[in-house]
Formats: C-alpha cells, structure tokens, sequence
C-alpha cells in the first residue's frame, strides 16, 4: 500500500511536470509559426522564468501551487490552490514574478549588447514589455496583486490604461482580462466580506515599501522599453 501511494505521488509529479513541458512545447510551435524558432523558443522561456518566480514566492511562503501552465497568445499561469492569507502575502507572489521576468529580460540585454545580437535584443524588448504590461493596476494582473496592499481602489486606475491599451491596439486578450476584472473592480468598490477587514490590514511601512517598488519596476521597465525599441529602429535602418 505504500509503495502504491509513492508511485501515485511521484505519477502526479510526472503529470504536472509533462503538463508543463507539453503546453510549452505547443506555445513554442505556435509561436514559431508567426515568430521563428528561435524567437519563439526564448520568448517562452521569458514566460517560464516569469512563472516560476511567483511560484518559488509562493512555496516560499508556504503554499500549495500547481506549475506553471502556457496558453499561446495569452501567456501562463499557475494555480494557487490555497487562497494567500493577507494581503502582504499576496503582493509579495504578484511582484515576484514581474521581478524574475525584468531579470531574465536583462540578461538577455546583457548578452544582446556583448555579442550584437538583435535577436537577443528583440526578446529583451519583448521581456520587458511583457513584464510592463503585467503591471498594470487592474486585477487578475500582477499589478493588480501588487497594488491592493496599497488600497483595492487602485485597480479603478487600471481600467482606463486597458482602455486606451484597446483603443491603440484591439485585442481579445484585453477582452479577456477586462471579463475576468469585472469581479475585482466590483470588490474594488463594494470590498469583500469573504475576506475580511484584517486581510488588508498591513503597516503603513509596507504599503509604502511595495508602493515605491512597484513604482521603481514600472519606470525601470518603461525606461529600458523605450531605449531597447529605439536601438531596435536604429539597427533596422
């Protein structure tokens, strides 16, 4: 009976780990459709180190996590399977996935600028738009995770960047997240009960840390958006 218990434990491993591979695999070929292999293959991989840092925060902080699951053209996820139990905690797994993913974009910066590869330097960009765009302030996104340690209201400022992001550049994905934004901006405004009042009760300090780390990021990857894209029309003349 033992032994039976082991094997269905390391089969569910296999399982989530195949599930991962395997929607991985299917992006990469999606992707190199329209992209190339090469691009798509790195582009991917940005995804992964961007999932994997809210999954590392997560067991870090002690949670039950699913890996991480990929969608062409909409990205990947993982499945928290237990609810995080304040906000701190909740902010701390949104802001370490943007995190990793700023750091694998940099990395291919790095390289991009040592070895004078405009692939490289195309999956930078990419990178940090990717990231970019996660944090803004709106619920599911990261931004969204980050800035309700600050107040649930803020996510009201999210609504008119995905707006203006639509208008600029129609898309289902923002359809997508605008759906799934709709209960979150509802809690936004009329709060929670199922949450509670001490969900969101943190220290001043805090609020105040992630408020200007989650401001830092955004310009940072604003800034580096913006001087990769330049170096990318320069190299194309």
């Amino acid at each position: 009976m033992g032994k039976l218990i082991v094997w269905l434990l390391a089969a569910g491993k296999m399982g989530k780990l195949l599930t991962t591979c395997g929607t991985m695999l299917i992006s990469m070929v999606v992707y190199s459709w329209v992209f190339g292999w090469r691009y798509a293959a790195g582009f991917v991989g940005l995804i992964f180190v961007h999932e994997m840092g809210h999954y590392v925060a997560a067991r870090r902080r002690g949670l039950e996590v699913g890996a991480p699951t990929f969608i062409p053209f909409v990205g990947a996820w993982i499945a928290l399977k237990e609810v995080p139990h304040d906000v701190e905690t909740e902010a701390y797994i949104g802001f370490a996935g943007p995190l990793a993913g700023t750091a694998g974009a940099m990395l291919c910066y790095y390289f991009a600028r040592n070895s004078d590869s405009n692939l490289l330097l195309a999956l930078a960009y990419s990178g940090c738009m990717l990231n970019l765009f996660n944090l803004i302030p709106i619920s599911p996104l990261d931004g969204g995770r980050i800035t309700a340690i600050i107040s649930p209201k803020v996510w009201l400022a999210g609504v008119p960047l995905l707006a203006g992001l639509f208008f600029y550049h129609p898309s289902p994905m923002l359809i997508l997240i605008a759906v799934l934004a709709y209960p979150q901006l509802k809690e936004a405004i009329w709060g929670d009960p199922a949450k509670g009042a001490d969900y969101y009760t943190v220290p001043r300090d805090t609020r105040i840390n992630y408020g200007v780390l989650y401001l830092c990021l955004v310009a940072f990857l604003a800034m580096m958006s913006y001087s990769i894209h330049e170096m990318l029309d320069g190299s194309v003349k």
